[in-house]
């Protein structure tokens, strides 16, 4: 704890928690918004911010195959998958929750932290089915917006140090009401700090509405001040006054029976603690309040490939053929492909590249992997008909190629390790039977390949291929 911290005033908390503390949260929220805010941003740079994280990514492939989320129950391998199955905000908005939570799991006074994080995952998933009972179809973002409206007050019990214990002592022992110990420790409300980091963080309108009071009549902003009054209230106990009256409105505003009300509330209890445990946070999980239901256990957890993993390979090739069987769309079965090799085929770099009209050049299209997305827009060789040449000779005469430290003299080695810097290297043509359109390149950034690699990444080109002949490109 800095000796000058307990001057700090609610700016001097913001800027610190924005810039010392959580500076890796701010970098990721500044990488998923640019996203979401570019209208012509790909789902490949979704997939590569989330598959930075090995951490991140399993985590939003369990949500992304958690019933909550996964309305069509379709089975969910890989992030490209999530995209195309959940939609692109929706798994940009996981991403972003997974990374603030994994961030406040750290430390400070532990039991509050769990106890906001417990308190903020079920006002979500209550919030979420008010929603949905209203038939808002905004479900999923009201979820997002109440999950972080407490962030200021996790922020605080995570990194306030000293300030923090203090302030826990003085809430615990003085008799003083929450907000009253706040106004004497800190000097400022708690929600202040979340209404602050909200807006430094940019982190959506219907929260900032929902933390400065303004929710609309029936709008999705209500819909997370109910969860948030839900939460709370579950925590005291409904025979309470407060319990009774909120019941009420709940029956009032759903149009449904009290006793109906109470069912679900107490359904979605149970439903909050498996959330939670998704999350990572098992901690939380416990401490929302179950009435008698029984918090089932979680899925088990994707865990992401050191290396080969055949049957995320088998699985991820499945889902291609289903694809190219329903005519999904060319780019979609792509980024499929390409993840499929950086994930399952265990590389460290995938470019895929594609002939340009005139077939003059070959360009990089897609990338995933460490720098891949550099690498992709170095990724241009011209096309100049030399059948020894390896790039030429994988477009003209369909043939693949392992560039190995052995075969660096056969002719345009030179010119890919120009771009690339790796001596060990796969080179897959894909197109129709009798033309070939484009290359899958993946390396391991420096690290030797090997026969079963080599095979698997060929299977992926076929079926890429397969996909490019019924689809009519090229």
């Amino acid at each position: 704890m800095n000796p000058t911290d307990h001057i700090l005033d609610l700016t001097g908390w913001i800027a610190r928690i924005r810039n010392c503390e959580m500076p890796v949260f701010g970098r990721t929220v500044d990488a998923l918004h640019t996203l979401m805010e570019d209208e012509k941003a790909s789902a490949s740079a979704l997939a590569q911010v989330i598959l930075k994280d090995a951490a991140m990514t399993t985590k939003v492939l369990r949500l992304a195959n958690s019933a909550f989320f996964n309305h069509a129950h379709q089975g969910v391998s890989t992030v490209s998958r999530a995209i195309v199955v959940l939609g692109f905000d929706p798994v940009a908005e996981l991403a972003l929750s997974v990374s603030l939570v994994d961030s406040l799991l750290s430390g400070g006074v532990r039991s509050r932290v769990h106890e906001e994080m417990a308190r903020s995952f079920h006002a979500a998933v209550q919030a979420r089915w008010v929603a949905m009972k209203r038939g808002g179809g905004q479900g999923e973002e009201v979820f997002i917006a109440a999950l972080l409206m407490r962030v200021g007050e996790m922020a605080f019990w995570c990194f306030g140090g000293e300030q923090a214990r203090s302030l826990d002592r003085c809430m615990t022992q003085s008799g003083l009401k929450d907000d009253e110990a706040q106004q004497v420790v800190p000097g400022f409300p708690l929600r202040q700090l979340s209404v602050g980091l909200v807006r430094e963080w940019r982190l959506g309108p219907l929260v900032a509405a929902a933390l400065e009071g303004r929710p609309r009549a029936s709008g999705p902003e209500r819909a997370v001040v109910l969860g948030h009054k839900i939460a709370h209230v579950a925590e005291q106990g409904w025979e309470s006054l407060a319990g009774r009256q909120l019941l009420r409105e709940l029956a009032d505003y759903l149009e449904l029976s009290p006793s109906a009300v109470s069912q679900e509330i107490v359904a979605n209890s149970a439903v909050a603690a498996r959330i939670a445990s998704t999350f990572g946070s098992t901690a939380a999980a416990g401490l929302i309040p179950q009435g008698n239901l029984p918090v089932q256990p979680t899925q088990e957890a994707v865990v992401l490939p050191s290396g080969p993993d055949p049957l995320l390979q088998l699985r991820i090739l499945h889902d291609l053929a289903a694809m190219t069987v329903g005519r999904s769309d060319i780019s979609e079965i792509l980024q499929l492909a390409v993840e499929g090799v950086f994930r399952g085929v265990g590389c460290e770099r995938v470019i895929l590249a594609m002939l340009t009209p005139d077939r003059r050049q070959l360009r990089g299209r897609l990338g995933l992997g460490t720098g891949a997305e550099a690498l992709c827009a170095r990724f241009v060789f011209s096309m100049d008909g030399d059948p020894d040449d390896v790039l030429d000779a994988a477009i003209d005469s369909a043939q693949a190629c392992r560039i190995q430290p052995s075969r660096l003299e056969a002719p345009g080695t030179e010119r890919l390790l120009g771009v690339t810097g790796c001596d060990e290297a796969f080179l897959v043509p894909f197109g129709t039977p009798y033309r070939q359109i484009g290359v899958l390149y993946a390396d391991r950034d420096g690290k030797p390949g090997d026969e079963e690699r080599w095979m698997a990444i060929r299977h992926f080109a076929i079926q890429v291929s397969l996909a490019v002949s019924l689809r009519g490109e090229g």
